[in-house]
């Protein structure tokens, strides 16, 4: 597992999987978007594990933190060979995620420390001007 802040590697080109939605900036827009992440993840035949925890860390970390009145974030996937990459944009871009070990007498802030743990990589990219997105990748069989 490692982070990267150096920007995301370039998107592919040609024909794969990939799935994308925007949603408010809630708490209840991030369950939608796990939801229908892991909807998609289903009809796509990638194992929801650890895919579905990183997506609702991410999401849930752009609601409450990138939360700007008026501006959503987005939740795109996609696949390239046996890989997943999740990323989440959202419009506070000048505030950027660090990892940090959560306190045991601290009832959140353990989310990036989870990713973390559970993705293969993952990193911060920016912009352009106000978005920042968060992305993790993950290796995983495809079950069909």
């Amino acid at each position: 597992m490692s982070h990267q802040t150096a920007p995301s590697p370039p998107q592919p080109t040609g024909t794969f999987p990939h799935f994308t939605t925007l949603h408010p900036p809630t708490p209840q827009a991030a369950r939608e978007a796990r939801l229908l992440a892991r909807a998609q993840l289903l009809s796509w035949g990638w194992p929801l594990d650890p895919a579905e925890n990183i997506v609702g860390e991410l999401t849930a970390n752009a609601a409450t933190h990138g939360r700007v009145p008026d501006r959503g974030f987005r939740l795109t996937l996609y696949t390239v060979g046996d890989t997943l990459r999740i990323e989440v944009t959202d419009t506070l871009g000048d505030h950027l995620p660090r990892l940090t070990h959560p306190r045991l007498d601290h009832v959140s802030g353990r989310g990036l420390f989870l990713v973390e743990a559970l993705a293969d990589t993952w990193g911060v990219s920016g912009g352009p001007y106000p978005r920042k997105t968060v992305w993790a990748e993950v290796r995983a069989e495809r079950s069909r």
